[in-house]
């Protein structure tokens, strides 16, 4: 599964079911004075659920800030889910100028949710851009969609995934647990971590450690765990680790990771996009205090 192409220097690969090949590619019209391209209807025009319906081009005689696309998100689920969508700014080329990442929350089975994306929410130089394509969609059941701000869930925490890092062919990713509620919150020890495929069912065949299990060398990952109790407003982190060597054998690509902070824990979808390659295996550290 492809992750869109940071383009910052800062960046990082990207994460946040049904995973998207390349979309329907959206070109508006180069005339100058701008206009509006509707989309072509079907299935071809959609990908998991969702679909661009209209594209506006700028007008330069106008000093438009750039390309707008209209888009719908439509459950064709038996529960609600949450989606997350990025959206590609290209040239009519297909050179990626900037993307930029939508959530569309708790949509229910089905209904149809509309929403519009643009330019402007991208760096600079995505105002040049002539096209629009989805490049990658992915839900989650909205009861276990991760938040990093908002109402405090029920459960009194909040957990999530970052964007992760990748270097010397071993992949990175952390976790985040909040607690937003009003009750100090006791972990002690490891999060439970279940691997999923595209459709959320659950991958038996990984070999997941409490701790890198020999895989990481990241300083700390195999620090045992130690009670932690978090006060209102207090954090805790720990982190997945893979490689992606790939040998003999089929390899694995494992878009979702269910999470509970601790046994009983209410869990939360995250979406790491583990490329196991042909390893089986993904090491989990402790939790630990986040440093204030």
């Amino acid at each position: 599964m492809r992750r869109p192409t940071p383009l910052a220097p800062a960046a990082v690969a990207a994460a946040l079911l049904l995973l998207t090949a390349c979309g329907s590619e959206l070109v508006g019209s180069a005339s100058p004075s701008g206009g509006a391209v509707p989309q072509p209807q079907g299935s071809e025009a959609e990908q998991d659920g969702v679909r661009i319906t209209r594209v506006d081009t700028p007008s330069h005689s106008a000093g438009s800030a750039g390309i707008s696309a209209a888009y719908e998100v439509t459950n064709h689920g038996t529960e609600a889910f949450t989606y997350t969508i990025t959206f590609n700014f290209t040239k009519s080329s297909g050179e990626v100028l900037d993307n930029v990442r939508h959530t569309v929350s708790a949509v229910g089975p089905g209904r149809t949710v509309k929403g519009t994306v643009d330019a402007k929410e991208a760096a600079m130089m995505a105002t040049s851009a002539e096209a629009v394509k989805i490049y990658e969609v992915t839900r989650v059941p909205a009861d276990e969609a991760p938040a990093t701000s908002g109402p405090c869930p029920a459960s009194g925490i909040r957990v999530w995934a970052d964007e992760g890092d990748a270097a010397m062919g071993l992949r990175l990713v952390g976790l985040h647990l909040e607690n937003c509620g009003t009750r100090d919150y006791p972990v002690d020890g490891y999060p439970q971590v279940t691997v999923l495929d595209e459709d959320l069912k659950r991958i038996d065949d990984i070999k997941i450690s409490q701790g890198g299990g020999g895989m990481s060398t990241v300083d700390g990952f195999d620090d045992p765990p130690r009670p932690v109790t978090l006060k209102p407003g207090e954090s805790a982190t720990a982190s997945l680790a893979w490689h992606n060597t790939t040998q003999f054998g089929t390899p694995v690509n494992a878009p979702y990771v269910r999470v509970l902070a601790k046994s009983g824990a209410a869990p939360v979808t995250v979406t790491p996009h583990l490329d196991l390659g042909t390893t089986g295996k993904l090491g989990v550290s402790a939790w630990k205090r986040s440093e204030q």
